[in-house]
């Protein structure tokens, strides 16, 4: 995408792993309509913690919606919403052949950094478990982050704890497993996850990625405190609805993910024990009105959804300072995303 509606037009305006963006698209579909993007503008105003919204359709903006904070073009910090732009980067990282496969091991991409006193089980926490978030180990999440961030060393201190369940098992989310991802992309190329971010993400989808927080070490924070733009992630979004590619003004395409990365990143590999949901590479898995829906989320409301069907990009961003809203926040962002389709 690279176009924007004018600021007058804008204000007036599968769980399977057989589904296919591709295929989705073949068959246009209708916009929402104007009235149906007014009323989610005033439900929107009923809470007083989001920011802004941004809806796009068939890769064109076509209503936006600020309400407070930063606004839609400026940088926001989208808290745990960065696993499923981590989980791009991957997928990047892997069509530059800089990972091999979501196969390879994470002790191949650590090398001598995997600390001697690990479990030998961690020899089978692969880059897939990573993503899925099913590595095994005991969750540095919830109740267990605030030791986990203060610990002199992220990536030990991840590495260390006991094994909770066996990698492939169950999920539990863990932004440990995610800064794993980034300790192993760092190490594995000699390149920081920033500089890889940029050259790979950025670069090719023209957004602004900058810097963020580090681990003592100097490990970019994988899964957590990225800052990017609301309409930066619409970007990331449709990069997924157009099954991994970019296109420029005339039409031309460049791969940068795998060729079937997003249907693999949209196959449920784990399940929310909160949700319910579907948990495949970085993207939740649900429906919202009747359709497939994929989201990644941040703590205090940031959400992004993608619904191939309907050719539509969604980012909500919110406060993201605490206190927590708690999980029915969430519930109440799909409620404004489901009434948009059903009242479409």
């Amino acid at each position: 995408m690279r176009s924007l509606l004018s600021a007058a037009c804008i204000s007036f305006l599968a769980a399977t792993p057989f589904f296919s963006p591709v295929l989705a698209q073949e068959a246009s579909s209708t916009a929402p309509s104007a009235a149906a993007l007014q009323t989610l503008s005033e439900d929107a105003r009923g809470y007083s913690r989001l920011h802004n919204i941004v809806v796009a359709h068939q890769g064109e903006v076509i209503h936006e919606h600020h309400q407070g904070g930063p606004g839609v073009d400026a940088l926001a910090n989208i808290k745990s919403l960065s696993k499923t732009v981590l989980a791009a980067l991957v997928g990047a990282a892997i069509e530059a052949n800089i990972i091999e496969s979501t196969g390879q091991s994470l002790v191949s991409l650590l090398g001598d950094r995997v600390p001697e006193s690990a479990d030998p089980e961690v020899a089978d926490i692969t880059v897939s478990h990573l993503l899925s978030l099913q590595a095994g180990l005991e969750r540095t999440s919830g109740e267990n982050y605030a030791s986990w961030v203060a610990s002199p060393n992220w990536v030990e201190d991840a590495l260390t704890r006991p094994f909770v369940d066996r990698p492939g098992g169950r999920m539990l989310y863990s932004t440990g497993s995610s800064h794993l991802l980034s300790a192993a992309l760092t190490y594995t190329s000699g390149e920081s996850t920033h500089a890889l971010a940029q050259r790979l993400l950025a670069e090719p989808l023209n957004i602004a990625i900058p810097g963020w927080l580090r681990d003592p070490q100097g490990v970019y924070f994988g899964g957590n405190d990225m800052q990017l733009s609301p309409r930066a992630l619409v970007e990331i979004g449709e990069l997924y609805r157009n099954d991994g590619m970019v296109f420029d003004n005339n039409g031309d395409g460049q791969r940068v993910l795998p060729e079937g990365w997003v249907a693999q990143s949209w196959t449920p590999r784990g399940t929310s024990r909160w949700t319910g949901d579907g948990y495949g590479y970085g993207w939740f898995i649900t429906q919202l009105g009747g359709e497939e829906a994929y989201y990644g989320r941040g703590f205090g409301g940031q959400a992004l959804y993608v619904i191939p069907e309907r050719e539509l990009t969604i980012v909500i961003t919110a406060d993201p300072s605490p206190p927590s809203p708690g999980g029915q926040f969430q519930e109440r962002l799909h409620d404004l995303v489901e009434d948009l389709l059903t009242d479409g």
